[in-house]
């Protein structure tokens, strides 16, 4: 006999649609969007703080111009007059280690620097230093540092305010905050903690588990790649090389949000 598949996300039978055990009709109006995906993701809803925290993560990267890799790819494909669906895919598949999954490659740095606070008792500055020197002779890079174009990454900044704010700066973003302090020791310049880096270290705090931040950076970005790819369609430019200079901006100018 063979072994029925199991599943603990959700379940839809005859008038019963289930979302990790909850009746979907009575969550419609009474979650975000950000406290759905928490739920799904988590399989638990998240309490006020963690809700908040985890949708200014969604927000902080919902978009970033027309020059990353994925907008680029969703635009080029838009361009060839293929579907909406088509060119969103072609964006997300260019999510990978290196757009995005540096998330997941930092929220593993901290892990293993947190664990090793807690079995050595050493300063969350003593094993970043280490962990800095280490990288340093095998020649690899810290993931969630430098950027190509902020010197300061201002998504940092409001993420980390707030967190604080919610009283869920911990352990992990402290661990972050030494990791950038002793890479600008170390390297005698300034890699700033980027909102890669940023995300990672909520995530941790969140508890999520590393495997799933490739997926949340998804999540939020494709909003972003269908703005992207419907301009492009509606300028009707079709097969031309995409160029992040060669855009102008021409949205609202930069405005205050209301109070």
């Amino acid at each position: 006999m063979v072994e029925k598949r199991r599943t603990s996300i959700s379940w839809v039978e005859d008038g019963r649609v289930l979302l990790r055990g909850y009746r979907l009709e009575e969550l419609i109006g009474r979650l975000s969007f950000a406290e759905a995906i928490y739920l799904v993701l988590r399989g638990e809803l998240p309490n006020e703080a963690h809700s908040r925290l985890f949708e200014a993560i969604l927000v902080s990267v919902v978009d970033h111009g027309p020059s990353p890799p994925s907008t680029v790819a969703a635009v080029t494909v838009a361009s060839t007059g293929a579907e909406l669906n088509a060119a969103v895919a072609a964006g997300v598949l260019a999510i990978s280690r290196y757009h995005g999954g540096a998330i997941e490659d930092c929220m593993r740095t901290l892990a293993v620097c947190v664990r090793q606070q807690r079995e050595s008792g050493t300063s969350a500055e003593q094993v970043a230093e280490e962990f800095v020197v280490a990288c340093r002779q095998r020649h690899e890079r810290v993931a969630g540092f430098g950027h190509r174009l902020h010197r300061t990454d201002p998504r940092t900044a409001q993420l980390f305010a707030l967190a604080e704010e919610l009283g869920l700066a911990g352990e992990y973003v402290a661990q972050a905050r030494a990791l950038e302090k002793a890479l600008a020791r170390i390297l005698q310049r300034q890699l700033p903690l980027n909102a890669d880096g940023a995300i990672a270290a909520l995530l941790c705090e969140l508890g999520f588990p590393p495997r799933a931040a490739n997926g949340i950076f998804m999540i939020a970005r494709v909003a972003g790649l269908v703005a992207h790819a419907s301009e492009e369609q509606e300028q009707g430019t079709w097969l031309r090389a995409v160029v992040a200079a060669d855009y102008d901006y021409v949205g609202p100018p930069e405005r205050d949000l209301p109070q």
